[in-house]
């Protein structure tokens, strides 16, 4: 039998977009019920404006400088999924969910991943590990001087392989890596507490950059000076990293949020640095207190799952309205679940306001 071997044809690409496609179909999204059904793949309506959504592999036909796409001639495909952002003839796309990138002043949570001479390295949810020399950060009992051998072989004393801390950027390399520093009573090794890690700035929602990024929640006061809330419960420091790393602990004077504004200066740091600032031994905590982080957690989290930011004013009047709420639904302060209806009541509520 004979063979014919046939030239090969390209397969045709379709460029141009169906812009009657949006509108022949119904609001479920659904095709046509008046015509034919089509077999092949519906064509996507074409998108115009800054707050379009692209997928990977989604082509562009403006012929134009893309960032976050790649050209690929005759057309311009996103290498990542986010909102189209339009400037002149320049496009880019900014993706949905996207990895932290530190700049100078943030202040974040992070986690010691590794012990290197006269270093830590630290996650801190960047696309590079974060650095924390040990010339930036406090010794025990505030002492001033020059970091020697002995320090050298005492890092682990300070920081292990695990442990939590609160940092500021101080300073970026080239590429993009940041070294951070302590060197405040704001920062420092974190105990007594609840570690997050929800979406940070630029995620949508998520934390976000406000003035303040260390406060403390007056559990007390909010339950009204009585109740199961206040029976026990003290204040709560909350720290929300830029990097979206988040902080709920015990209120300790002092310390943390507390030291912000309050504490002697760096000239008299000795007199506030103790000798277990470096301890990783937590503190008792009572139970009235743990419930309350336990909600502050809650109303972090039903914040994020509803596209919310997360910021100071948010998680104080999110704590204020779930304790309302629990008092409300007859079920007791001590109820604590915000997740599914409960969580999209607080959610409404917040926006509502």
């Amino acid at each position: 039998m004979p063979i014919t071997i046939l030239q090969p044809a390209l397969v045709p690409v379709h460029s141009t977009r169906d812009e009657s496609y949006g509108s022949e179909s119904d609001s479920d999204g659904g095709v046509d019920l008046e015509g034919d059904i089509s077999m092949r793949p519906a064509k996507r309506a074409r998108r115009t404006g800054d707050d379009s959504i692209v997928t990977p592999g989604e082509q562009r036909q403006e012929p134009a400088t893309a960032h976050t796409q790649r050209r690929t001639p005759p057309a311009i495909i996103s290498s990542v999924a986010g909102t189209l952002s339009k400037t002149n003839k320049l496009l880019s796309v900014r993706p949905l969910r996207a990895r932290y990138t530190p700049e100078i002043g943030d202040l974040v949570v992070g986690r010691i991943v590794e012990v290197q001479a006269k270093r830590w390295r630290v996650d801190v949810g960047a696309s590079l590990l974060a650095q924390l020399p040990l010339s930036a950060i406090n010794l025990p009992g505030g002492i001033q001087r020059r970091r020697t051998e002995t320090d050298e072989l005492q890092i682990r004393t300070f920081f292990s392989e695990g442990d939590l801390l609160v940092a500021e950027v101080q300073q970026l390399y080239s590429d993009g890596g940041a070294v951070l520093h302590t060197r405040s009573l704001r920062f420092g090794k974190l105990r007594n507490g609840v570690f997050m890690a929800v979406s940070g700035t630029g995620g949508g929602g998520g934390v976000v950059r406000a003035k303040r990024q260390t406060f403390v929640l007056d559990v007390g006061r909010a339950a009204g000076g009585g109740g199961a809330a206040a029976d026990d419960a003290e204040k709560i420091d909350v720290v929300l990293g830029v990097n979206g790393y988040i902080w709920v602990s015990k209120h300790v004077e002092g310390e943390g949020a507390a030291a912000e504004g309050t504490g002697p200066g760096i000239t008299r740091i000795e007199e506030s640095v103790g000798l277990n600032v470096y301890s990783s031994q937590n503190d008792a905590i009572p139970p009235g207190t743990m419930r309350e982080i336990a909600r502050v957690r809650g109303v972090i989290n039903a914040l994020v799952e509803h596209g919310l930011r997360v910021d100071e004013e948010m998680v104080i009047t999110g704590y204020h309205e779930a304790v309302e709420m629990a008092r409300a639904d007859g079920d007791g302060e001590e109820t604590l679940y915000l997740g599914g209806e409960r969580g999209k009541r607080l959610a409404d509520t917040l926006v509502g306001r």
